[in-house]
């Protein structure tokens, strides 16, 4: 984005002068030759329409000051550099103590008034960025649902890593709520009124991740038209969840465990050292053990991450918990507006408990508001369930349970299979089209007519 500037003089030599310097170093500016006609051009548009303002003191009928309060009583984030060839000390402290970011004397140092200029748009962009993880990032009510022995094992580790500062790993399948583990910890952290960011790295580009992570200057690179923070920068003085670091390439690991030993980093394109307190958080629906003796995991970064790990249990391995986790699910569903609370016959809830749930706490999320939104009637039976999950309890299946067609049947058993096998090699499309023999773009249309829900 181009930064906008308004210029605000009575002089018309002065506005053309620095309206040309402005737009020569890239800038787009606006002019106004009264504090009127200022007043007229702010209220005209949303005040994102400019990044910093300059404003000449001396003006007829309206000043510079009056104009200065007028603007910081409505639009007190946007920067204003004050300009006077007629200056006084007092007027440098009554235009500071209004809200002015600095104030030069004519005649204007161009280069002085374009230094102070970048580092008003500077500040001004790390306050709004930090304003918005403010806003983003207050405390989530998280909770962890279910009583079963293998939950109750992962609330006792997060009870016990939370206080503390130890950085964590959390290593478990796709859909297991990972991230909600992370959040919890954070949550009853020290650093709980700090940010939270999260980062997942297999959704970014590798090309992309160094400037995710690190942030760049303006002018790193063609494009970079403006300061980006990074997620550490973000992060500092709270946690950083790393989620899926075990598709993060070798590169990438190699630059990030220079900044975690060191706790400070380098932007891209830039030469200052940042030094950050940050929490570190990961995860991985990899064993990366596993990974490491493959070669694509550096062991060094894995001891470094793993100091307390926390396996999170698969929903295969929790059955206990469907009938809680689905009960809060339409809880949820009721509460956001988006259906009556309904209820569950025994049989449907026996189905899903039987069933073997690939896709874990997420897959089932997201069938239980499926069905809340095609069932139009107060209780859930057993035939509304979907048929791969009926199929999965055979103490269940009676003739009318079945499937009504040979269609429906064909399938419910592809999307059980095809489910099954992605789960088996870790919900990698093109893995999964070669272990069953089929080509990629014939699984990927099988996996959208089936509906699978393929974890990101």
């Amino acid at each position: 984005m181009t930064e906008k500037i308004l210029i605000v003089d009575d002089e018309l030599s002065i506005l053309s002068t620095l309206q040309d310097v402005l737009q020569d170093e890239g800038f787009e500016t606006l002019t106004a030759d009264s504090a009127e006609a200022a007043m007229e051009i702010l209220q005209r548009g949303s005040i994102n329409r400019f990044q910093a303002a300059l404003l000449d003191i001396w003006m007829e009928e309206i000043d510079g000051i009056e104009l200065l309060e007028w603007i910081k009583d409505r639009y007190p984030s946007l920067p204003v550099i004050m300009m006077s060839g007629h200056g006084s000390i007092e007027t440098a402290v009554k235009a500071t103590k209004i809200g002015a970011y600095d104030y030069i004397e004519k005649p204007i140092s161009l280069e002085e008034l374009l230094i102070t200029l970048k580092h008003a748009l500077k500040e001004a962009a790390l306050e709004r960025e930090n304003e918005e993880l403010r806003r983003r990032n207050k405390p989530q009510s998280v909770e962890i649902i279910g009583n079963s022995p293998a939950i109750k094992k992962v609330m006792q580790q997060v009870e016990l890593a939370a206080p503390t500062d130890g950085w964590v790993l959390i290593n478990g399948e796709n859909g297991t709520g990972k991230e909600l583990v992370a959040r919890q910890i954070h949550n009853k952290s020290l650093r709980k009124t700090a940010p939270f960011i999260e980062l997942n790295c297999a959704a970014i580009p590798d090309e992309m991740i160094e400037n995710e992570l690190f942030g760049h200057e303006k002018g790193a690179f063609p494009g970079a038209t403006s300061l980006k923070i990074g997620k550490f920068d973000q992060a500092n003085g709270g946690t950083l969840f790393l989620d899926e670091i075990g598709d993060m390439s070798l590169k990438t690991q190699s630059k990030i465990l220079r900044v975690l030993e060191e706790q400070r980093f380098e932007r891209v394109g830039g030469t200052e050292l940042f030094e950050v307190d940050i929490r570190i958080i990961a995860a991985s629906n990899k064993n990366l053990e596993e990974e490491i003796t493959a070669g694509n995991f550096r062991k060094d970064l894995y001891y470094r991450l793993n100091v307390i790990p926390i396996d999170i249990p698969s929903l295969r391995e929790r059955k206990k918990d469907i009938p809680l986790l689905i009960d809060h699910f339409l809880n949820q569903l009721s509460a956001n507006g988006k259906s009556s609370k309904k209820k569950i016959s025994k049989e449907a809830l026996n189905s899903m408990v039987a069933y073997h749930w690939p896709g874990n706490v997420r897959e089932l999320k997201n069938i239980v508001e499926r069905i809340v939104i095609m069932v139009t009637t107060p209780t859930i039976s057993l035939k509304q369930v979907p048929p791969v999950i009926r199929m999965a309890n055979k103490e269940l299946l009676q003739v009318d349970s079945f499937p009504e067609s040979f269609r429906e049947a064909k399938e419910a058993f592809e999307k059980q299979f095809i489910q099954t096998m992605l789960l088996k090699n870790n919900w990698n499309i093109s893995k999964t089209a070669e272990h069953i023999k089929v080509e990629r773009s014939n699984l990927h249309r099988k996996i959208k007519q089936l509906e699978i829900v393929v974890p990101k």
